[in-house]
């Protein structure tokens, strides 16, 4: 009995000893122990880890979509004329007008590109423009104002818009004065820009407005200055000039592709700045359901508005009190009706206008061949001498002068007297218009 029992104490003590070798656990898998680490891969021979597949090369960005002139302008070309989307909502209360029907007014005002030069009638970008709102609106009864006259910037183009676009109860207005803008004048050109498209805006008709910016063949333009106001009032800006010179830039095509001057576009350069200016309204067109708020805010003017109230005296116009040595001509210089005209062989008594204004310039014509000059005389004391020659020039033109600017508006007696030649030659001069403000 007593061997059994020291057995089974015996049998006892091995099971102990067994279950405190084991840890007392279930895994036989050893547990790590503190002064044996673990092996680890070594530092130059990485180990990846099955979960993970090494990383596979990054594709290189597509190249820029080619640009050719046949197929039209690429995304990013688009994408360059895009200078400002700007506010669309009136843009697109108009559409919807033009969608329902009814009479539709288009109109475009600037300087010679606008005119058409460099191409014809038919396919300057004035008309394919029109062309997509008559294709696009069948209902409407499009009409189609062309007021771009060459040689003019916006200091004219303000003092002729109540006349040549207003009076049309347009619906909405291009306005391209890029080009003919400089920096001869920069104030008065970024004054009048400014005074212009208030002006328009605020007009009866309400029309929608959208800037178009040119260049020249070396980037001589307006456009910084011009798009500086047209974001004052967070207006749309399509750029001919950043996008036709980006492709030139990348290679696609050179100048001579899309001009014949180092100014005006040709048949494909109309055809290519339509093209940018249709990409656009295609894209108000597209999403007009979903085009609502409040319009651009006009309420602070960007400068002064200095010409606010510009407008044209010209001949017909009661101002005129006296024709002294002109006489009054119906027919067309310089892309504008009507002038006063004076021969100077001799003494020539003064045109004379009595007005109220704060500001007066004299739009009058420059000559290639027998330009004269005159004097302004305002409240009898001169304030310019003005010389209307032109030799060696383009062609025959009209050009302004501002010849006085007053603080407060007030009644005023101006005198324009024809000068002799000083070696007794006839010679010309002709006024088309009084420009008051």
């Amino acid at each position: 009995m007593f061997k059994k029992m020291i057995r089974l104490a015996a049998l006892l003590c091995c099971v102990f000893l067994l279950s405190a070798c084991s840890g007392g656990g279930t895994d036989p898998s050893p547990s790590p122990s503190a002064d044996v680490p673990s092996p680890s891969p070594s530092p130059e021979e990485p180990s990846p880890s099955p979960e993970e597949p090494s990383p596979t090369p990054e594709e290189p960005s597509p190249s820029p979509e080619p640009y050719s002139i046949d197929n039209g302008p690429t995304a990013e070309m688009i994408a360059q004329s895009r200078l400002a989307e700007g506010n669309k909502v009136r843009l697109a209360e108009k559409l919807k007008k033009a969608e329902t029907g009814g009479d539709f007014t288009v109109a475009f005002i600037g300087g010679s590109i606008t005119q058409g030069t460099g191409a014809a009638a038919d396919n300057s970008y004035t008309a394919l423009v029109t062309d997509w709102f008559e294709t696009t609106y069948p209902n409407a009864a499009i009409k189609y104002v062309n007021a771009g006259i060459g040689a003019t910037g916006s200091y004219i183009g303000v003092h002729r818009a109540d006349g040549d676009v207003l009076a049309q109860e347009p619906d909405v207005v291009f306005v391209e004065f890029s080009v003919n803008d400089t920096n001869e004048h920069p104030e008065r050109n970024i004054n009048s820009y400014d005074s212009l498209l208030r002006k328009l805006w605020n007009a009866p008709s309400a029309p929608a407005l959208v800037c178009v910016a040119m260049t020249q063949e070396n980037g001589t333009s307006f456009q910084p200055q011009h798009a500086e106001i047209a974001a004052a009032y967070d207006l749309p800006f399509i750029s001919y000039k950043d996008a036709i010179l980006y492709v030139i830039d990348q290679g696609y095509i050179v100048w001579d592709d899309i001009s014949d001057d180092d100014i005006h576009p040709n048949v494909n350069g109309h055809k290519v700045l339509s093209e940018l200016i249709v990409s656009y309204l295609d894209g108000v067109n597209a999403d007009l359901a979903n085009i609502s708020g409040e319009e651009s805010d006009f309420s602070t003017p960007h400068t002064t508005d200095k010409y606010q109230n510009a407008r044209l005296i010209r001949s017909g116009n009661e101002s005129m009190t006296n024709l002294g040595g002109f006489t009054e001509n119906t027919t067309n210089f310089g892309n504008f009706q009507g002038t006063w005209r004076a021969s100077v062989e001799g003494e020539i008594a003064p045109l004379t206008f009595e007005v109220e204004a704060k500001n007066i310039a004299i739009f009058y014509g420059r000559h290639i061949k027998d330009g004269g000059s005159f004097e302004v005389i305002i409240d009898g004391e001169q304030v310019a001498v003005v010389d209307c020659t032109f030799p060696g020039g383009w062609g025959n033109y009209v050009e302004v002068t501002e010849v006085a600017s007053y603080e407060e508006a007030a009644v005023h007696t101006v005198e324009i007297k024809p000068i002799m030649a000083a070696d007794g030659a006839a010679t010309r001069v002709y006024i088309s218009s009084l420009a008051v403000s």
